[in-house]
């Protein structure tokens, strides 16, 4: 398999697939079954025992969603990857796969509001607790660290507090309290490479950017294989002790002649196949077709965005706008250490006629879609506070950076000059 390191070329010729060996398609085939004839009762009982790895059922693998796993690994510089069927699933298994009741991650306030409810709700019904810290201040993780706190999660480019994580200073924390960093990148895919700087596992929602088209829900999570699980000891339970639930493995021991996948692995074979949220091989497919054209769209996204913000910044019915380019200080600081090539596509505002401006203004748009999705080609806009975050109290909303008159737009690759006359039209009707 050829290595790359230019994300351009990654993304085309990145991962396992060159050309299929039976036919020689060149692009990946869809491989649309359940399940995989063995060779043998040798070779089926060696998939089975982890002696080899290869296709049992397409719950667990399957050779479309290994393309794209295999190529994400690649363009984010990690050991290995799972594909799921939705980037919530993703979020979910990257925590599941740590803890048990009792235990406890700590999470970064600036939250997806679908995340923040994961964790505030549907994690604590099951016996796991989430510590939410500012990460402003880096140190907060370390005080909110004790003997069961088994990761530390965020984004990278928060939705919709568009303040970037410190990546660098967190990770750093957290090695040496031995607790890995989980980094949610799917608003900064290409533009940061969370591993390079500490992180130990990187998720996407692959429905966003890496599809960008609107069409297919996917996730998926990269092992960065950088992280030492088994000198964590009694730190990570399900990975050092043995597993009822796979013949007593202990997945730091099982995957050593395979590489550094424990943490992988066990995702693989325990939950996804237990809990069944397997990314369809249509969808998988799907994604793979929007990550060979990543690059020059993100570009596009970014630099439209830039332009976007600054007239955003100058109209009179703007009173607060939000990106990175805009930001100075530390977020400005953080903005410029962690994204290169641009500041994301995503921009958040305020009207100064309030939230009831707000809505007018969301009604006014002719070309923008009012959807709740970020990502897409197209240029997207929505009110946070009574869709995407209407779940979360007032206070947990404006923990978020969620306030009640608060536009998120994910600014499109459409000409500049049309995605800018239709906000002008629409923050007329405003008022």
């Amino acid at each position: 398999m050829a290595t790359y390191s230019n994300p351009e070329t990654i993304v085309l010729h990145g991962g396992s697939h060159r050309a299929d060996p039976n036919t020689g398609s060149v692009a990946v085939p869809i491989h649309q079954t359940t399940s995989f004839q063995f060779q043998d009762t040798g070779h089926a009982a060696r998939l089975f025992g982890l002696a080899e790895l290869g296709n049992i059922y397409t719950r667990i693998m399957n050779p479309t969603q290994d393309a794209l796993e295999t190529r994400i690994t690649a363009l984010e510089g990690g050991a290995a990857a799972l594909a799921v069927a939705s980037g919530q699933s993703a979020t979910a298994f990257t925590v599941l796969n740590l803890t048990e009741p009792g235990d406890n991650i700590v999470s970064s306030t600036d939250l997806y509001g679908g995340t923040w409810n994961l964790f505030a709700n549907t994690l604590k019904q099951m016996g796991v607790e989430v510590r939410f810290v500012d990460p402003a201040d880096p140190e907060a993780f370390a005080r909110a660290t004790d003997a069961r706190t088994r990761a530390y999660y965020a984004e990278t480019l928060p939705n919709p507090k568009l303040q970037v994580f410190p990546i660098g200073e967190v990770a750093a924390i957290g090695r040496k309290l031995g607790v890995p960093l989980i980094m949610d990148n799917t608003a900064a895919p290409i533009i940061c490479k969370p591993l390079q700087h500490g992180a130990a596992v990187v998720m996407h929602s692959t429905t966003k950017w890496i599809g960008g088209h609107g069409t297919s829900i996917g996730g998926i999570v990269v092992d960065g294989g950088n992280f030492d699980w088994e000198a964590g000891g009694d730190r990570f339970p399900t990975l050092n002790k043995p597993d009822p639930s796979y013949h007593g493995a202990v997945w730091t021991q099982a995957v050593k002649p395979l590489g550094p996948i424990a943490y992988i692995l066990r995702m693989r074979t325990c939950l996804l196949r237990d809990l069944g949220a397997a990314t369809s091989p249509f969808n998988a497919f799907m994604h793979i077709q929007g990550l060979e054209t990543l690059p020059l769209r993100l570009e596009r996204h970014c630099a439209n965005a830039i332009k976007v913000a600054a007239h955003l910044a100058k109209h009179p019915a703007v009173t607060t706008v939000i990106h990175p380019s805009l930001q100075t200080g530390e977020s400005k600081r953080r903005a410029d250490a962690y994204l290169r090539g641009g500041y994301g596509s995503l921009i958040g505002f305020e009207v100064k006629s309030g939230v009831e401006g707000g809505k007018r203004f969301i009604d006014a748009l002719k070309m923008f879609y009012h959807v709740a999705n970020i990502g897409d080609a197209r240029s997207l806009a929505i009110h946070p506070a009574s869709t995407t975050h209407s779940q979360l109290s007032e206070e947990e909303q404006r923990a978020s950076g969620v306030t009640p008159g608060y536009v998120r737009l994910s600014i499109g690759i459409e000409h500049i000059d049309d995605i800018i006359a239709d906000l002008d039209q629409a923050l007329a009707a405003a008022g």
